[in-house]
């Protein structure tokens, strides 16, 4: 390694929030240094963001260096490591690696959105090494809740860096391998420069449960259950997918499904023989036709998502599917951090018809797919490195990792958010500085910077609704004709009971009235009077002030 080569890494997202993965090493002098990106996910927009159906990491840092960019690598299939892949990839145009299930997912979701690029993806095996550029990369398998995720080892000439991505100790996984240990231990060994690890547990005493603990209490359940049953869980988690039929199976039932995102999983799954030996499931049609005690439903929506088929369900507005008194339902899942209203609807929902409903809260019915502290000490026994850097984790999650860190023994702890460009070598870890970072919000069928102003105006907006008005002025500085005033999110009336239609016209007349005669004949002044006016006519008896827009043309 010469005097100028380096070893950097940044984060673009996973550093200070959970979600929207993407992770940026470096090698090489600072002015021809060579990129590999680690991960491209999305996170997902709450109620503060109205309207937007995804978040995605602001990429224009790496968009500049794109020439440099030798390799996209996908730890796994989730969303939030995989999802901006499809409309980030073409700014990029860097060869993605990734599983076959990974890829084979990706496409299966491209193939149900139209104008989606078709990435050339290049196919890996769990163990595989591979040369990227400057970099070897080795795959190594570890546990988690979605089929053939991987933990890398990235070689240099500075140093070996261990990304573990989602990972958990989970010694009988219904699917795959568990984590190599023998692999890690055997890197530990080798000589671990810097470890980039999961935080997602870090507040977690102890060790997850297994998901064959899992399988045995879904077997209990649907075994016991009198009526029909619906499984709803993370479309992803094939091993739940598998558990919940065998269970049906053995209880004498056909399994159905209810929802396109678990169709594309099983797809995909029986296509890497992830489901051999699991007989075909049925359609939804099938639902209502079975005997009640004969049908188990593997359904989409565990989140609370308005139009997957649980939410329809619970609504009674599902074409095929009705549930009544004595089914059950069985929310294997957990409820992300911003969805527990949405959850608890359906909950409720289900309890009011006397539809039983199972949570993890009750029953053993779910597993995390990330490590708690038990197993993050394993994991630096294992490795042993000389740097720890947290990731994927909220601030707290960083910080209390940062702390468990130093107390495993690790020299060198940094705790880094997104944006941050640290240095694992030459010499003691450090921060260069900061790289541009932040989101891009996915509207529509449309990319926008994270401060586009719409976004601040539908929040307002559904605050204090919109007030529309026409105005057409004669050449003479006169009205033609009566304002046409259109309102939307307003009450009727004011707590006196008057009409705030009554309470806008006459702010807009006084308003013009109250004009000079020869500012009546610029459209531009007339407009914002009115503006101004209605706004604050409005909010003397509401307390609330509304958009107003005022168009005025002349005729």
């Amino acid at each position: 390694m010469t005097d100028d080569n380096e070893l950097v890494f940044a984060a673009l997202g996973g550093l200070g929030e959970i979600g929207m993965n993407c992770a940026l090493y470096g090698y090489g002098p600072p002015s021809a240094r060579k990129w590999l990106m680690v991960d491209l996910g999305v996170a997902f927009a709450g109620e503060d963001l109205p309207g937007v159906d995804l978040i995605m990491p602001n990429l224009g840092f790496i968009e500049k260096a794109k020439n440099d960019l030798v390799g996209i690598i996908i730890t796994h299939a989730h969303e939030d490591h995989i999802g901006a892949l499809a409309d980030l990839w073409p700014s990029l145009g860097a060869p993605v690696y990734a599983t076959r299930f990974a890829a084979g997912l990706a496409e299966a979701r491209r193939l149900g959105e139209p104008g989606a690029p078709k990435i050339p993806f290049k196919i890996v095996e769990l163990g595989e090494k591979i040369a990227i550029g400057p970099f070897l990369v080795e795959f190594i398998a570890v546990a988690h809740s979605i089929p053939e995720s991987s933990a890398l080892a990235i070689r240099t000439p500075a140093g070996l860096v261990v990304h573990t991505a989602d990972w958990k100790i989970d010694p009988t996984p219904i699917m795959g391998v568990p984590t190599d240990e023998a692999r890690l231990k055997a890197l530990g060994d080798e000589g671990v420069l810097a470890l980039v690890c999961d935080s997602t547990n870090v507040l977690r005493e102890g060790e997850s449960p297994s998901e064959r603990d899992v399988a045995k209490t879904l077997a209990w359940l649907i075994a016991k259950a009198k009526g029909r049953v619906v499984v709803t869980t993370f479309a992803s988690n094939v091993a739940r997918l598998r558990s919940a039929a065998e269970a049906g199976f053995a209880a004498g039932r056909q399994v159905c499904i209810l929802g396109r995102a678990i169709e594309r999983v099983v797809a995909v799954a029986r296509e890497c023989g992830m489901l051999d030996g699991v007989p075909p499931f049925l359609g939804m049609d099938a639902f209502d036709r079975l005997p009640r005690d004969k049908v188990l439903a593997l359904a989409t929506g565990s989140q609370g998502e308005p139009r997957a088929a649980l939410a329809r369900m619970a609504e009674d507005e599902h074409p095929t599917a009705e549930l009544s008194a004595g089914d059950t339902v069985i929310f294997s899942s957990r409820t992300i951090p911003g969805n527990e209203k949405a959850v608890g609807k359906l909950v409720n929902a289900f309890e009011a018809t006397g539809v039983e409903v199972v949570t993890d809260r009750t029953a053993l019915v779910h597993v995390s797919g990330h490590p708690r502290q038990a197993e993050l000490a394993k994991m630096y026994a294992w490795v042993r490195p000389r740097i720890a850097v947290p990731a994927h984790g909220e601030p707290l999650h960083l910080s209390e990792h940062a702390a468990f860190a130093k107390a495993q023994g690790v020299p060198q702890v940094l705790r880094a958010f997104n944006g941050d460009l640290i240095r694992f070598a030459p010499g003691d870890v450090s921060a260069l500085g900061k790289v541009a970072s932040g989101r891009r919000l996915k509207d529509g069928a449309i990319l926008l910077p994270a401060d586009q102003e719409c976004v601040g105006q539908r929040r307002r907006l559904s605050f204090a609704g919109v007030v529309s008005i026409a105005v057409a002025l004669t050449p003479k500085g006169e009205m033609a004709g009566d304002p046409d005033v259109m309102i939307a999110g307003l009450p009727e009336r004011t707590r006196e009971g008057a009409g705030f239609d009554e309470i806008i016209d006459a702010a807009i007349f006084e308003a013009f009235e109250s004009l000079p005669r020869g500012k009546r004949r610029d459209p531009d002044v007339v407009s914002t009077a009115i503006e101004r006016a209605v706004r604050n006519s409005v909010n003397s008896v509401w307390g609330k002030k509304p958009q107003v827009h005022a168009l005025v043309v002349e005729v």
